[in-house]
């Protein structure tokens, strides 16, 4: 490889635990690392094992395969130039060749989902990571690995300290690690290995350097712990095996390295294994992309959504990690991925189980945006959240017919009906005068473009916003079709049902009509929002869009089509749509800087790409006969071969060439181009 490739891979485990890295191998972000384990899932996210650095013996030969930034800008060693191919697929996998031999390594995180409504304790949460290499040459090489270890947040850095210090004992092929500082004691951990001689030393490599970090203005220096180095002669044709593997474990001590090994190879890591075959190894993906049209993607797609899918302890049910390397679970986020991650792949048990499990927790007619850990309330800091969990139910019933799960879910709606209705958190309440949903608080943001710097909204949207209208529309429209079909079960209180169903019917009627007050001509698109003292908002953003895209839509088809025309040309591009029209006077077309910079340009022209997914199925119903004015090629070369290869980034830069920003691996992004990719 002549370049620091610095493309990134990730691995997860159904716990919210992670694995992810470069191409080149280089850690260019404090998140990257080998075992980053959710302690409490999917929370209390630790790195723990960053990476073993390597090198290999040959002849009297030495040669360094790691590569490391360090501050100052040097890069050492400068092993990337010794590696000849990656490929994600089946996992990650790196090559590294000079004439006579050949060093394969992959990496893999077993998957570890319980059933749901199964809750465990933190012993019970088997999270690990197996690393294999496999040596091929023509004489006998001496692979020499030290660890790179850490104990702290996966949002912050380690620091050497004379008072932090790594406590191991080595007991044959395993040895047991725990971080000691003068008020705690760190996460017991281990490592494991099917061959080689483990010798203890213990000291500090200062000084590594996050380029990543250093262009989103945070934090770019770690120190990392070496507590020793596993020395292993390898025959040609030998495999190393190691795990690492959160807490301390008798049964573990005592297995056999053999099994391990033997895990490995029935497993996921055996299987297409180019290092087992007389196949050439996987070539580089190309950089910048060229391929054509690859008939792998629906496949690809459905790994990257079974990613996002985790299992969160303190609620015993399934809940989804709203991004990757940074985010936790969004209730959001998670409501608007469901359709893509989970209905769209016919994994029903988990939608119903995330429908089921918000739906326990709603208060004051609202759904939590964000689920603390075990002791602590949720966060109910969304207007948005209860209208798009009825949206979800809706689309849950329609693809499952699964009207007993209605029967109890309809009481959740109840509430939510009832608190919208006489008033609930943030002065939410319907509007008597048209019948529309307005909230108003001060120093708040509870729509999804909900930034906040200094205490102070940077798109309040404060009043009607109109995709939140819309969505209610919709759920009075389901509310309406709910009614009447619980109405036909035999034990049924019809006339109180009935009355239900009329008075949604009229509601709904009635929100339908005031939706003409988002109608500006002048522009020929939806105002934004409708203040609390009715000033309306005219700025092009794609929420329009999103308004039209729901299930049901209470706009009529000849303005549709016409936001729809303004959209394709003021909001579209490859990855998604902006947040803002680029002849807004508040556009900002780069998402760079630090967190002032980044947050500032959020909800101002950033491009968000899973707004593709609204885009699509609105233009499709509005414009069912003619083409989709969306070229799927550029989008299909980021999955593959750019940012997090395998995934979909969440953001792009709004002003060409839209660079991929934000979190590498989003949930919402993958699921709704899963949703909606042609199969």
């Amino acid at each position: 490889m002549e370049s620091l490739d610095r493309r990134e891979w990730l691995l997860t485990n159904g716990l919210g635990s992670f694995a992810c890295g470069t191409v080149c191998d280089a850690r260019t972000r404090t998140y990257h690392g080998w075992l980053i384990a959710a302690l409490n899932p999917p929370s209390e996210r630790t790195l723990l094992l960053s990476h073993l650095e390597a090198t290999l013996e040959i002849g009297g030969k030495t040669w360094e395969l790691g590569t490391n930034f360090w501050s100052g800008g040097k890069v050492a060693p400068l092993g990337y130039r010794l590696l000849r191919s990656f490929s994600i697929e089946p996992i990650p996998t790196w090559v590294w060749r000079e004439e006579n031999w050949q060093l394969t390594r992959q990496i893999e995180m077993p998957h570890n989902f319980p059933k749901i409504g199964e809750e465990l304790l933190p012993n019970q949460f088997e999270q690990r990571t197996l690393i294999e290499y496999v040596y091929q040459g023509k004489e006998t090489a001496i692979l020499r690995l030290k660890p790179l270890i850490a104990d702290r947040n996966f949002h912050h850095q380690q620091t050497a300290t004379a008072e932090l210090r790594f406590s191991q004992k080595l007991n044959g092929n395993l040895v047991l690690f725990q971080a000691i500082n003068q008020d705690w004691q760190g996460t017991p951990w281990q490592l494991t290995w099917s061959k080689g001689t483990y010798q203890i030393v213990g000291y500090w490599y200062w000084n590594y350097y996050y380029p990543e970090e250093k262009l989103r203005g945070l934090g770019d220096r770690e120190d990392l712990w070496c507590p020793g180095e596993l020395t292993v002669t390898l025959q040609p044709g030998d495999r190393l095996t190691l795990e690492a593997k959160l807490g301390w474990s008798e049964e573990q001590e005592s297995r056999g390295a053999g099994e391990m090994g033997r895990w490995v190879r029935l497993g996921k890591m055996g299987q297409n294994n180019p290092t087992t075959s007389s196949t050439p190894p996987t070539p580089l993906p190309p950089h910048p992309s060229t391929s054509s049209f690859q008939s792998p993607i629906p496949n690809q797609l459905l790994r990257a959504a079974d990613q996002f899918i985790v299992y969160r302890n303190s609620i015993s049910g399934p809940t989804v990690i709203a991004g990757y390397p940074w985010f936790n679970d969004w209730g959001r986020d998670t409501l608007i991925a469901l359709p893509g991650l989970a209905l769209t792949t016919g994994q029903f048990e988990i939608a119903k189980g995330l429908l089921e499990t918000f739906g326990s927790y709603c208060k004051y007619g609202l759904i939590p945006n964000t689920f603390p850990d075990q002791g602590n309330e949720p966060f109910y800091n969304s207007i948005d959240a209860s209208l798009w969990w009825i949206e979800t139910l809706g689309l849950y019933l329609e693809a499952t017919e699964d009207w007993d799960f209605l029967v109890t879910q309809y009481l959740v709606f109840r509430q939510i009906y009832k608190a919208f209705s006489t008033g609930t958190m943030f002065n939410i309440h319907i509007d008597a005068t048209d019948g529309l949903l307005t909230w108003d608080a001060p120093n708040v943001a509870i729509t999804w473009m909900d930034v906040v710097i200094s205490g102070k909204p940077i798109t309040p949207r404060c009043g009607k916003p109109v995709e939140i209208n819309a969505l209610w529309y919709s759920a009075l429209c389901w509310a309406t079709k709910w009614a009447e079909k619980l109405s036909t079960n035999p034990s049924a209180k019809v006339e109180q049902l009935h009355s239900q169903r009329d008075r949604y019917f009229q509601q709904a009627e009635q929100v339908k009509k005031s939706l003409q007050k988002y109608w500006n001509p002048n522009q020929q698109y939806f105002y934004d929002t409708i203040s609390p003292n009715d000033q309306p908002d005219p700025k092009i953003r794609p929420n329009a869009v999103l308004a039209l895209s729901l299930h049901h839509c209470g706009f009529p088809p000849e303005q549709a089509r016409q936001v729809l025309q303004i959209a394709k040309d003021k909001l579209l591009t490859p990855y998604g749509l902006r947040s803002l029209a680029p002849d807004d006077p508040d556009y900002i077309g780069s998402y760079t800087g630090d967190s002032i910079h980044r947050d500032s340009a959020y909800h101002q022209g950033t491009v968000w790409s899973w707004l593709i997914g609204c885009f699509i199925n609105a233009w499709q119903r509005f414009y069912e006969h003619e083409p989709l004015p969306f070229d799927w090629q550029p989008m299909l070369d980021h999955f593959q071969n750019q940012a997090c290869l395998g995934s979909v980034s969440e953001i792009f830069d709004g002003d060409p060439p839209h660079t991929p920003q934000g979190a590498f691996a989003q949930a919402w992004s993958v699921a709704e181009i899963l949703r909606y990719f042609p199969h």
